[in-house]
């Protein structure tokens, strides 16, 4: 049967000839014309996001530019002299499509200010505020696979688009043929007149001097001796992170060579992802060969950092959740010890971060707001503080998929900050005689062991996508009532707004926005939260153990996650 689709685009005279080839390759498979003609990319609040390939399934020019049409007529809708804001990563043709953006923005009249060199996700939504624009556009796949590429849209805030916006650009963009129907400018004559600028050093460094103005106790580090290695894990963090630490006054930064500089393919990090430890493995090696105190790891698009710590002549790994909790009581305590604590504090964590920082938040007096997964969410938490004229309460906000903000700079994580913070922190307690590692276990023989972990199940193809719904759906109607040998105790649907008390059948509202998640509070001081990933075609399950210590916290998880499988029959 032929592929209707395909034959359109094998009709056209592709200009990547890149394109051609792979669809010339794949002519006699139906298998794999179908993946990539089965569907367009989804757009929604998270941008598109997909394997760079020939497609309506795929990143390329053309679903680039399809996305960048509807975007550019949301824009003239919706604002006078509308402008975009563009950046982009180390990956695959990022730079290409970077470009094209640039080029369908000007040829509908709308302004594009373009980095001239690859800057990270929170550069983006820095320059987005810092330059007026209307929106703005990251290209992207943050820690997937070389494979892949993506596009994140923002709005005038510096978040994410919200589901209203995206909405209202995927009508856009659906009512567009990608071959016929976009406007595109020259990009040198753009350039010439004025309709694509780049964005200057001078939005760089206000940048800069943001994130150093998160410093609490900077005046520690230049004194601390303390030793780092640092990996962008050849993406977009080599130049603004060692430019903050060089400007903190971290003199011994070491900085992994075969991960230095940008390359789309990963050749030393297959899954360049700061949660995965094979990709901290060669900056760990960098480590144990100099001494240092400290690792450092972005991501490519460097708005998440994971570290190693030392500890007893080995090297640690932290979570997520681990760092987040150490930098929410650093800042606290030490802002409240310098008086700059604000009148009324608040902090903000997703659903599915650790609940440790409930107990730190009471400590210190900080109210501890939770959102859905996404940064977005924080980000729009402190769009409403500025609105009320309340930003400077907001101190801290946090995932725990290792992303955090200290400031209102920026309305997404932030990697740069991030780094500064954690190499501030480490020096401040090493002046004291005490590790990260040693502060964490302070916490846990406080409050008790918070374990948090994730399982993912993946789903490829169309199939893969029909699975996925099928088994939400499921768990959705027949709700568990007893897990690894625990009752369930409180059931939260979180696309329906309610959450059932499972003992007296009580229903109370849930308010946030609906989303496909959904939470078990299990008795014994546990709990697990479902949800379908927004970027990948994977279930994710978060675990939450509280225990005496680690060893009876693993071995708790360990029935969980046995016990979710079955539940859902993988």
């Amino acid at each position: 049967m032929e592929n209707a689709k395909y034959l359109e685009w094998i009709s056209h005279s592709l200009e990547d000839p890149d394109l051609t080839a792979e669809l010339e390759a794949v002519k006699d498979n139906e298998e794999e014309l179908n993946d990539r003609f089965y569907r367009e990319l989804e757009f929604g609040t998270g941008g598109l996001r997909g394997v760079i390939g020939a497609g309506t399934n795929r990143m390329n020019i053309y679903t680039v530019r399809k996305a960048t049409q509807g975007l550019a007529d949301y824009v003239n809708r919706n604002y006078q002299n509308g402008s975009v804001a563009i950046s982009y990563d180390s990956r695959i043709k990022s730079d290409v499509f970077a470009r094209e953006v640039a080029r369908v923005c000007a040829g509908n009249g709308v302004k594009a200010y373009l980095y001239s060199q690859l800057m990270p996700t929170p550069a983006l939504s820095f320059a987005v505020r810092d330059l007026g624009c209307s929106m703005g556009v990251m290209i992207t796949a943050s820690h997937n696979p070389a494979k892949y590429n993506g596009y994140k849209a923002y709005g005038a805030d510096g978040c994410q688009i919200t589901n209203e916006t995206a909405d209202a650009v995927l009508a856009n963009i659906l009512a567009v043929d990608e071959f016929d129907d976009v406007k595109l400018a020259d990009f040198d004559a753009a350039l010439a007149d004025g309709r694509i600028a780049y964005i200057g050093a001078d939005t760089i460094e206000r940048y800069y001097e943001n994130v150093l103005a998160q410093s609490i106790h900077g005046e520690i580090v230049r004194t601390s001796g303390f030793k780092v290695v640092y990996t962008p894990l050849n993406g977009t963090g080599n130049k603004p992170v060692r430019e903050i630490l060089k400007r903190i006054g971290i003199q011994d930064v070491t900085v992994v060579k075969e991960q230095e500089n940008p390359d789309g393919n990963f050749p030393t990090c297959p899954f360049p992802n700061p949660e995965i430890k094979q990709a901290l493995e060669l900056g760990m090696k960098y480590c144990e060969e100099t001494g240092s105190d400290l690792l450092l790891a972005t991501d490519p698009d460097c708005d998440r950092v994971g570290i190693a710590v030392k500890w007893h002549g080995d090297y640690k790994l932290l979570t997520g959740n681990e760092v987040g909790a150490l930098l929410l009581d650093y800042i606290a305590s030490q802002r409240i010890a310098m008086g700059t604590m604000p009148p009324k504090p608040l902090a903000v964590k997703t659903i599915v971060t650790t609940d440790l920082c409930q107990k730190l938040a009471d400590k210190y007096g900080v109210k501890l707001v939770n959102v859905l997964t996404g940064f977005k969410f924080i980000g729009e938490q402190i769009g409403r503080m500025e609105a009320k004229g309340e930003a400077e309460n907001y101190i801290f906000g946090f995932e725990e998929s290792y992303g955090y903000l200290a400031g209102t700079y920026v309305r997404d994580k932030d990697a740069v900050v991030a780094s500064m913070l954690i190499c501030e922190m480490a020096a401040f307690y090493s002046k004291q005689g005490k590790n990260l590692v040693d502060v964490l276990n302070e916490l846990y023989a406080t409050y008790g062991y918070y374990l948090c972990t994730q399982q993912s199940f993946a789903f490829e193809g169309e199939a893969g996508m029909e699975n996925m719904a099928a088994i939400m759906k499921s768990l959705r109607e027949h709700p568990a009532k007893e897990i690894a040998g625990h009752k369930v105790l409180a059931f939260g649907d979180y696309l329906a707004s309610v959450r059932t008390d499972c003992t007296t059948g009580e229903k109370t509202p849930i308010d946030l926005p609906k989303s496909d998640v959904l939470m078990y509070e299990i008795d014994g001081d546990l709990k697990a939260v479902i949800r379908p990933s927004g970027t990948e075609p994977k279930i994710k399950i978060y675990y939450f153990v509280i225990a005496k210590d680690e060893a009876a916290a693993r071995a708790e998880e360990k029935i969980l996650q046995e016990s979710f499988t079955k539940l859902l029959k993988i």
